[in-house]
């Protein structure tokens, strides 16, 4: 399949989830040899092991075959998507194994659990949307560093190196634009949010 996969090389992350929405297996494969490496990398921070990193990035590609066709390219940029899916589906992981290491023998709770899942997950997708939104509005060099420390997993000194700029500059950055997201977005909470995760 990699043969054929390489022929979608030269196209847009975009492109290839628009393909993916018309079940185009050739362009899962192409998001997956461009994102499954960062992808890993942002799970593995959260959950702090390899098996259960492997798991959010299968369940996150999976989520994205699912639901390509509800990408809206315009919210923004496909990578920053990808990335979002391997981080709630990391998260959702961490706290499964929460619930089962807290309680194991009880399995009653299960669909009560299930219905407040739905619920919970329908205000964290609002959320992400209007995250997304907010971001769009910020400077460049300010969503740029949000996006790589929020999605991408690196920390300060990671961004540092890889944008070229001093340590410094990049926590201007991020401090400009998370207090610039908190004014959009009426939220005090979320700066401890993004900061936590950088």
């Amino acid at each position: 399949m990699t043969g054929v996969t390489r022929e979608l090389a030269h196209l847009s992350d975009e492109a290839l989830v628009a393909l993916a929405a018309r079940s185009e297996q050739t362009a899962l494969g192409e998001l997956y040899d461009r994102y499954a490496r960062p992808a890993y990398g942002l799970a593995l921070r959260i959950l702090r092991d390899e098996s259960l990193a492997e798991d959010a990035v299968q369940e996150a590609f999976l989520a994205l075959w699912r639901s390509a066709a509800r990408f809206v390219p315009e919210r923004g940029k496909a990578s920053t998507w990808i990335l979002t899916l391997v981080h709630r589906r990391a998260v959702d992981l961490v706290r499964r194994e929460e619930r089962r290491r807290a309680d194991p023998l009880d399995d009653a709770h299960e669909p009560a659990d299930l219905a407040g899942g739905a619920d919970e997950e329908a205000w964290l997708r609002l959320q992400r949307e209007r995250v997304q939104e907010a971001l769009q509005k910020l400077p460049d060099q300010q969503r740029e560093a949000l996006e790589l420390a929020y999605y991408g997993g690196f920390t300060q000194a990671e961004l540092a190196e890889r944008l070229g700029q001093p340590i410094g500059t990049i926590k201007s950055r991020m401090f400009a634009g998370l207090s610039r997201l908190r004014e959009l977005l009426g939220d005090r909470g979320l700066e401890t949010a993004w900061t936590s995760t950088s």
